[in-house]
């Protein structure tokens, strides 16, 4: 099993160049926030995101990657 503090760090560096801000919530869900880091403009607020499926690196990454496929979307709907 991958500790809540792995994970986090994991999660945050998916997400570079853009800066990301793991926090788990009161009940075991995590809260993910992808902002730049110069601006601080979020980019997108997730939450809350259940860490019982995400107990493998192919799980993560896949997470990564919706996560970050949401991001495009919302891009490409504000150009």
């Amino acid at each position: 099993m991958i500790s809540n503090l792995e994970l986090r760090h994991i999660i945050e560096s998916g997400f570079l160049p853009l800066s990301c801000s793991c926090t788990m919530n009161a009940d075991g869900s995590l809260k993910i926030r992808v902002f730049d880091k110069d601006t601080g403009r979020v980019e997108l607020l997730v939450t809350p995101i259940a860490t019982s499926g995400l107990t493998s690196s192919r799980a993560i990454a896949e997470l990564i990657g919706e996560i970050r496929n949401e991001m495009a979307a919302r891009t490409k709907n504000f150009a």
